[in-house]
This record gives structure tokens, C-alpha cells and sequence, in this order.
């Protein structure tokens, strides 16, 4: 048995995409994922499963699709997986909230820095296996005009969460 984090992209920002958390814990039983539980409304699960990552995403995505009608996409990673993410990271001297981790199904592409658009001076970006790690500057991330076309693909979660996110899988395994 594994114990998976599932990062939704896109739920709970406006409108359509309202997404309650009970609705997703029953998804994760109705699903068989054992002991789902969520943390903040953002779309953060919790669970554990002997299934394999790329099948639980699959499945995840299709049942999220027919609730929400609409594509969700899924992000995972096991309890180790989101260790590893904590204790890499580059910008561990700054404050949780100015760091955002863009986790990714993929690994970024070779020429990801290139793809980078509107950087400013005091903005640091640094890759990871399958994220993204940005520190935001001064104006923080509310006003900073960056563009990462390459982790459109995937979801962004400050540090702060990645750190609990941490937490709760490990006592989950």
C-alpha cells in the first residue's frame, strides 16, 4: 500500500469549477482509495492504494471529468515523492508563502528555462525531477507578471502546503 498526494489543477477558483471536498473524499472511496481525506479546499487528496500511479490518475481524472463535467487534470505523488520535494528544495531560506513548487506529470523539457517569459531581477527559478521551484520576488507572486508556459500543464502549491502535504502522507504510510 502507497501513500499517494493527488494535487488537482484548477478546482476551486471560480464558478464552474467548484469543487466540494466531501464530493472529492467520495470520488476516492467510491474509487476504493483507502483512509481519503483532504486538506484546504484546493484540491488536495490524500489516500492510500496498491494501485500504480499512472492508472490511479487515469482513473482519478475520468470519475473527476464526470462529476465536474469538465477536464480535471491530476497530478500524484507518493508520500517519499513529496519528502524528496521538501527537502530539495533550492529556496529553503525564504518564508513558505514566497515559494510556489509547479508539480508536473513530466519532467520539465530540456528547454524549459527558454520557454521562461517576463522574469524579473529577483525572481529564481529552479527545476526539479517532475517541478518547479519559484521564488518570488519582492512583489511576490500576486504581482508578478511570470509566465512558465512548460508548467501550464500542471498546478502550483506554496511551499507552506508542500510542507504539511508532506507531513500528513508520511503519517499516512
Amino acid at each position: 500500500m502507497t501513500a499517494y498526494v493527488a494535487l488537482l489543477r484548477g478546482v476551486n477558483l471560480l464558478g464552474a469549477s467548484t469543487l466540494k471536498m466531501d464530493d472529492l473524499k467520495t470520488i476516492a472511496a467510491k474509487l476504493g482509495l483507502a483512509s481519503p481525506r483532504t486538506f484546504i479546499a484546493s484540491g488536495n487528496l490524500l489516500f492510500t492504494s496498491p494501485i500504480a500511479e499512472n492508472e490511479l490518475r487515469r482513473r482519478l481524472e475520468q470519475r473527476l471529468e464526470e462529476h465536474m463535467r469538465r477536464e480535471v487534470r491530476v497530478i500524484l505523488r507518493s508520500a517519499k515523492e513529496m519528502e524528496n520535494v521538501v527537502v530539495s528544495n533550492p529556496f529553503g531560506e525564504l518564508a513558505g508563502n514566497r515559494v510556489q513548487v509547479f508539480f508536473m506529470n513530466e519532467p520539465p523539457p530540456a528547454d524549459f528555462m527558454g520557454t521562461v517569459r517576463n522574469r524579473a531581477k529577483d525572481e529564481q527559478i529552479a527545476l526539479g525531477s517532475r517541478e518547479v521551484f519559484v521564488a518570488y520576488g519582492e512583489k511576490g507572486i500576486g504581482k508578478s507578471r511570470l509566465r512558465i508556459p512548460a508548467a501550464e500543464a500542471g498546478t502550483a502549491r506554496n511551499m507552506n502546503t508542500v510542507v504539511k502535504l508532506a507531513e500528513l502522507s508520511r503519517e499516512m504510510s
